[in-house]
């Protein structure tokens, strides 16, 4: 391709709504430009990009055994109404009408609509398992759109959905499909790690999400220094520690903390570390009258004062909750937010309004530790657990996020926390959907049986902006070879001035064409800075420079993207090198 007949659009600005590398190159590099917040139109360049993810993608689903189709993404609502998503699924389901006044949605998913496909086209067990995928559009109406394609509201999407008769076959096309995104991502040329993970909205048992590790990444996930393990930090566990508290070495005292509230303060006030200090939360699960149950129960959580709650342990162990408002706190503990403890006077756990109390594994070896008084500006100092405060009655259970250098849950080496992008997630849904809407097909009984469903997406134009996110310096894009716009970059030198120059670089290109390598010809009238600095920008992995000086050495200048220095080719080996380059 001749930059005369595809232009770049290439700019040298960064919008003013841009926050990380890869929304800002993408606009600077001429991928993509804004139409409204959230919704890109994707220029020639960048959809050269996305269609190498869609097509590596389509390739290994195709392998999988994987049948391609395509859904609508105008959806009707009696669907989602069957599955109950209508009404949960909240102000990020684009919902209209239509001249009929009757509902619609635009598709952030398409579990109600493969599910109905499913039911109507699947009649007996011999037509599974089966897996269906599609390449294709959704809306998801983010509330706060951000980071240019990373989270926006329309977006390209490879989801995928499998049907079973039972467990085990589809534990057999969960394991296949994990093998195959892990081809995926490993054709993409991109680092990352596939973890556990909590199913989330979309529901199931077990769940795998897809990584791309970079430092801008907007989730943590915790790996093991020896071992595959790999978790999300809201899915990793913590190993419940040996019984080892130390002796008391210090007096029970009521000490004046006046104004100090945080665990920061009260641990630069009293000159005592956090993870010495504990940490003590009010979570409020809310009663439901049409379960005969309006109560409200409160809680106590208990952390050590270094660490932090992770809200989806606790929920599976009490439920959905709120943390109790400052009002709540005053009310039913008699007490102010930043002194509460699990300690009242007597030496006695709190009582009253408390449901229970639920500590961490960790809280459980403190010893002389600080924990609020239950007295505005009054914290006690030197606790220690059944010297003054009795253990039976609090239940230790495992309820905060994992940190770097906690042992792996597998007992095989430590944690290790990074950062990383979603890119992928697979699901197993059992019965979630199929039940809801009532797929079933004839089992070899001959009796209706419930079909059982697996989930499988990649966030294709996500992959394009964390793939920068993990390739990019202060020039631009550093693209891996499999995800690049065009391979070779051919940057001649004043072509325009040379009749045997331009006949020299017209071979050069035809000759790399007809090896089957892509080829970028920047033939514009423009300075040899300002092409290099194109280039650069766009992330070409690899230029090749002709100038008169080369002609008349028989070579030409050849530098890699992420190289500090050219080297010098001959002509006539030019093809086979750059083979070499791309194997």
């Amino acid at each position: 391709m001749r930059t005369s007949q595809f232009p770049l659009s290439t700019v040298k600005e960064t919008p003013a709504d841009a926050e990380i590398a890869s929304h800002k190159l993408m606009i600077r590099a001429g991928l993509i430009r804004k139409l409204a917040a959230g919704i890109y139109t994707w220029l020639p360049l960048g959809l050269r990009i996305l269609r190498k993810v869609e097509q590596i993608t389509r390739e290994e689903m195709n392998k999988s055994g994987a049948l391609e189709v395509l859904m609508p993404a105008l959806q009707p609502a009696e669907l989602w109404q069957e599955t109950g998503r209508w009404e949960k699924y909240g102000p990020e389901l684009a919902r209209m009408k239509d001249r009929h006044d009757r509902d619609f949605c635009l598709g952030p998913t398409h579990e109600e609509i493969i599910t109905d496909l499913a039911r109507h086209e699947l009649k007996s067990y011999k037509q599974l398992p089966v897996t269906y995928y599609q390449i294709q559009t959704k809306f998801r109406d983010e509330i706060r759109p951000r980071f240019g394609v990373m989270r926006s509201r329309e977006f390209v999407m490879k989801d995928a959905y499998s049907f079973h008769l039972d467990q085990t076959s589809l534990q057999q096309t969960y394991d296949v499909m994990y093998q195959t995104y892990t081809n995926i991502f490993n054709r993409f040329g991109l680092k990352f790690r596939a973890v556990m993970a909590d199913s989330g909205a979309i529901g199931g048992a077990v769940s795998h999400e897809f990584h791309v590790l970079a430092d801008s990444g907007e989730d943590a996930i915790a790996f093991s220094t020896e071992s595959e393990y790999a978790a999300n930090v809201e899915k990793a566990e913590t190993i419940r520690p040996a019984l080892n508290r130390p002796a008391p070495e210090k007096t029970f005292e009521k000490t004046a903390t006046p104004g100090k509230k945080t665990i920061a303060e009260v641990s630069e006030f009293l000159s005592v570390s956090p993870e010495k200090i504990l940490k003590t939360l009010v979570v409020t699960h809310k009663g439901n009258e049409l379960f005969g149950n309006p109560k409200d129960f409160h809680y106590l959580v208990l952390l050590r004062g270094d660490h932090e709650l992770n809200e989806i342990k606790l929920n599976k162990i009490i439920g959905a909750f709120d943390f109790a408002t400052d009002t709540v706190i005053e009310t039913h503990l008699g007490c102010r937010p930043g002194y509460i403890g699990p300690i009242t006077e007597g030496h006695k756990l709190f009582p009253g309004p408390i449901t229970a109390i639920i500590a961490d594994f960790a809280v459980e070896n403190l010893s002389d530790f600080v924990c609020g008084a239950n007295e505005a500006g009054f914290h006690y100092t030197g606790v220690n657990w059944e010297r003054d405060c009795p253990l039976n009655g609090i239940e230790f259970r495992d309820i905060r996020q994992v940190v770097d250098g906690d042992p792996s849950p597998d007992g095989k080496g430590t944690l290790t926390i990074a950062r990383g992008i979603e890119v992928g997630h697979i699901f197993q849904l059992g019965g979630k959907y199929s039940e809801a809407m009532q797929a079933a097909v004839v089992n070899e009984a001959g009796k209706n049986q419930t079909i059982i469903m697996g989930c499988y997406g990649i966030g294709v134009s996500r992959v394009v902006a964390a793939a920068i996110e993990q390739g990019h310096d202060e020039r631009g894009i550093i693209w891996p070879k499999e995800l690049a716009p065009f391979q070779v970059a051919i940057c001649p030198m004043n072509m325009y001035k040379s009749d045997r120059l331009r006949d020299t670089v017209e071979q050069i290109y035809q000759d790399l064409l007809a090896a089957g390598i892509e080829v970028l010809l920047d033939d514009r009238k423009v300075r040899a800075g300002f092409m290099f600095s194109d280039m650069e920008l766009i992330g070409i992995p690899h230029r090749v420079v002709i100038g008169d000086r080369g002609l008349d050495s028989g070579s030409v200048e050849y530098q890699g993207r992420g190289e500090a220095a050219s080297q010098d080719v001959a002509m006539r080996d030019l093809v086979d090198f750059i083979k070499a380059k791309l194997a």
